[in-house]
């Protein structure tokens, strides 16, 4: 395996973990970071939004054709019959510039973005 590889290993561990404990905060050592909805995705209410969450927290379909690179960037869930996207952008400490070392959670910051696929 390839040190890219590796590395986007453990950005996928990351990124899951951290996706998985987005309500909680998660044990001590859980990646850091923001959730974030589109305006179209929030104006659904309240109920719609946290089943999204619930959804993407969930989420375990990866595959070849949408997660290419194997680091668990980006997802689709189906909630109330309707598609949605999420992804993750992974940040220095102060969310202004892309890390410069995505595989370390204490120099990243992780923003989980929801919105539906005509938001992008």
């Amino acid at each position: 395996m390839t040190e890219a590889e590796h590395q986007a290993r453990r950005i996928a561990e990351q990124n899951d973990q951290f996706r998985k404990h987005v309500l909680t905060g998660g044990p001590a050592g859980t990646p850091q970071g923001r959730i974030v909805m589109t305006r179209a995705v929030a104006e659904v209410g309240p109920t719609f939004q946290m089943e999204v969450t619930r959804a993407v927290m969930a989420d375990e379909t990866f595959t070849e054709d949408n997660d290419p690179y194997g680091d668990h960037t980006f997802g689709a869930v189906t909630v109330q019959g309707r598609k949605v996207w999420w992804k993750i952008d992974l940040y220095d400490l102060d969310y202004c510039w892309g890390s410069e070392t995505p595989d370390d959670p204490s120099q990243t910051r992780r923003v989980l973005t929801v919105m539906f696929p005509s938001d992008y």
